[in-house]
């Protein structure tokens, strides 16, 4: 078959790998020059530790094995398997972790509570005051900046795959999509992976898909003259993520209130160092749109004090700051959005902040659903 990708970030990319490794031509189209959404706006985390129970973690594991696998094959993904630990700070946090490590998926998400001299064995970067940490070793990473492109150089290579960028698709036919040049592109099945933008095309082939657009404001730091052996998170991690729920958040919830930043701006320290050394840091939730278009200040100042604290000393200059929007789906018990749109057109939208961890797995269970 011929399959049509409209999308250019990591989930058309997966999808277009799923289609490719399965023998079908593929055609994807990007309305950008290159993927400029939150596909390369994010941590590269490929984070299982925290996914809910049941079908998400599934997913999560199924799509981390996946990244593997690609890794092997595509160096400039930047696949390692470096595992996570979401420092606590105090007993509080640290009831938390240990809760969830005698919990009955400890071992399946590769939980391990470690106390302050343990966790600065693993990550002797971690060189201020804290209690201990809760190790993740499924967790992974890969390079948002270079994954795009590092896949679809492979994807080049079976001459099964085209790239077809600066093209914003305004037609869909019975036999293809339309270009905003005028230019045709047949294919037998078109699958939509537009991420937030839901407008244009979309608009008129789903409505309002049941999705809302979440924004987040990150940053990037000079290169630390030392090297992250981990990803690195805080106790306020344990807030946003759904496998922490329980007694002991709960009381972390009632009795430890976050930080006024921290509460202000829906936020957690996620921390992640890049392969030149540099660290991404963030991030921030916001809910209600209209988004501003600018970024502000006080989140970035109590990163850099949360970050600092935890490496015992000042994090290096931040040299880039950046606000990214991603879709996720409203409903509560699907992983993502993914609907038939036209006799030949599905949508795939929707994953949220779970889009660069689980792209590979959802990617699968479309190419199923479709039948490829």
């Amino acid at each position: 078959m011929r399959i049509l990708i409209v999308g250019g970030g990591v989930l058309g990319t997966l999808h277009a790998w799923q289609a490719v490794e399965r023998g079908h031509d593929v055609v994807q189209l990007e309305r950008e020059p290159e993927a400029r959404g939150a596909s390369v706006r994010n941590f590269g985390l490929v984070w299982v530790g925290g996914r809910a129970s049941g079908r998400e973690l599934a997913t999560a594991q199924r799509a981390r094995n996946f990244w593997e696998r690609i890794g092997e094959r595509v160096a400039g993904l930047g696949f390692r398997a470096n595992g996570s630990l979401t420092v606590v700070r105090t007993e509080a946090e640290l009831a938390v972790a240990r809760e969830v490590t005698e919990g009955a998926e400890a071992a399946e998400r590769g939980y391990q509570l470690l106390d302050a001299t343990e966790t600065r064995d693993l990550n002797p970067a971690l060189k201020g005051a804290f209690e201990g940490a809760l190790w993740c070793e499924r967790d992974a990473a890969v390079e948002p900046r270079t994954a795009q492109p590092a896949l679809r150089a492979e994807l080049g290579k079976t001459g099964r795959y085209t790239w077809r960028p600066g093209r914003e698709v305004r037609h869909l036919t019975g036999t293809g999509v339309v270009d905003d040049r005028g230019e045709r592109h047949d294919g037998d099945v078109v699958v939509f992976c537009t991420g937030a933008w839901t407008g244009g095309l979309v608009r008129e082939l789903a409505g309002d898909p049941p999705v809302r657009k979440v924004r987040l404001q990150m940053a990037q730091t000079e290169p630390l003259a030392e090297k992250l052996t981990t990803s690195v998170a805080d106790g306020d991690s344990f807030r946003y993520y759904p496998a922490y729920r329980g007694a002991a958040l709960d009381t972390l919830n009632a009795g430890q209130p976050q930080e006024p930043a921290a509460a202000a701006h829906r936020m957690q320290l996620l921390l992640v160092q890049r392969l030149d050394g540099s660290l991404t840091i963030g991030d921030t939730h916001e809910y209600a749109e209209p988004f501003a278009f600018d970024v502000t200040e006080d989140p970035y100042d109590h990163l850099e004090t949360v970050a600092g604290a935890l490496l015992g000393r000042r994090v290096p200059r931040i040299r880039r700051r950046w606000a990214g929007v991603y879709a996720q789906t409203t409903d509560p018990g699907r992983i993502v959005h993914r609907a038939r749109v036209a006799d030949n057109a599905w949508l795939v939208t929707g994953p949220g902040g779970r889009g660069m961890t689980c792209a590979p797995a959802i990617a699968e269970d479309t190419a199923a659903e479709l039948g490829l």
